[in-house]
């Protein structure tokens, strides 16, 4: 791009309303003539449709969200047997190190797959079919 390439930019004026009927936005300054927008001060809030029923109320509400609901990050077993060795501890740092999780929330072992390695779990969430195919592989489980 060069200087003599430039061109200039023309700004819109801003509309300036109430300034006589010759402005074109005069007398009623664009609002109509009566209604709730045309006053002053008015707010709709944000769901409002114009005295039609709401999205919001129309749409069928299901199920309860409970307030301090537990989010676990879900490990299988099958993931567990591949990333590690014989007789390692699996707790929540070597699972971070072995990429099976990555945030800071609880952690669940579950039972999908097989487990053929000694481990030694230090996770408090594990599910009854995981525990039993941990303790069959000969692992122990010690509960935080």
């Amino acid at each position: 791009m060069k200087l003599n390439e430039l061109v200039k930019v023309v700004k819109k004026k801003p509309k300036r309303v109430g300034r006589g009927t010759g402005s074109g936005h005069g007398r009623y300054s664009g609002r109509g003539i009566k209604g709730a927008k045309s006053r002053v001060g008015t707010h709709q809030h944000s769901g409002f449709e114009g005295g039609q029923m709401p999205l919001i109320r129309r749409i069928p509400k299901r199920g309860f969200t409970p307030v301090e609901r537990k989010e676990f990050e879900i490990v299988n077993l099958k993931d567990i047997n591949e990333k590690f060795n014989e007789g390692e501890v699996v707790n929540i740092e070597t699972l971070k190190q072995k990429c099976l999780i990555k945030g800071k929330k609880d952690v669940k072992i579950l039972g999908d797959g097989e487990i053929k390695k000694k481990l030694k779990f230090e996770i408090k969430n594990i599910s009854k079919g995981a525990r039993k195919k941990i303790e069959e592989a000969g692992g122990s489980i010690i509960a935080n």
